[in-house]
């Protein structure tokens, strides 16, 4: 079976649960202090992601300063996606960074690696599948659009998932992986070079 499917509903679930979120933790001025309260995860796997950037970094490569953050984690079939949303004073040229961590050590799931093999390396498409021949619909060629593209030089692998109107950076770096996007960019080659810079700034903590 393809990976477009799964990869779209990534996509689409980072930017919905990038939004506001009444109930994430907001910061003001400069990126908190990771918290050292105990919670379902490790130690060594609490991340505060409103810490792998800071706000001179996102006013670099955004033009504008960060006025306020607002983080939330969620478990997600054995990972723990958490995010941070760095809103500029400009709104809509805020940063969205998500990182997908192991849920906990030991736990049975879907690891964050495991999950990056299925959707950027996924196995031979069943031959049932491959056997029924289906007409392209403007549906497939849009999705088409949206295959996964390679970018070399940052972390271990790291693909760029998005069209000319919107897009993210995916980034793997040992058992974690990164999701970042920036707003307020036009073009798309533009958003790849801003992404991949802040991309850089946050593979260095992790």
């Amino acid at each position: 079976m393809s990976n477009r499917h799964p990869i779209r509903t990534l996509f689409c679930g980072f930017l919905l649960s990038a939004a506001p979120l009444a109930a994430g933790q907001a910061h003001h001025g400069s990126p908190p202090k990771a918290k050292t309260g105990s919670d379902s995860a490790p130690a060594k796997e609490k991340i505060d992601v409103c810490m792998l950037l800071s706000s001179s970094e996102i006013e670099a490569v955004q033009k504008e300063p960060v006025k306020e953050t607002r983080a939330s984690t969620q478990p997600s079939g054995g990972m723990l996606m958490s995010q941070c949303v760095f809103y500029t004073i400009t709104f809509a040229k805020s940063v969205h960074v998500a990182l997908a961590t192991p849920e906990r050590a030991g736990k049975s799931g879907l690891a964050p690696r495991k999950f990056w093999q299925r959707q950027f390396h996924p196995t031979a498409v069943k031959e049932e599948e491959t056997s029924v021949a289906r007409k392209e619909s403007e549906q497939e060629r849009e999705e088409e659009a949206n295959e996964p593209r390679p970018i070399t030089g940052l972390g271990e692998e790291a693909y760029w998932v998005g069209n000319p109107v919107a897009g993210a950076l995916y980034v793997l770096q040992g058992e974690v992986f990164l999701r970042i996007s920036v707003g307020g960019v036009g073009e798309e080659s533009a958003r790849i070079e801003k992404t991949k810079i802040l991309a850089r700034a946050v593979v260095k903590r992790l």
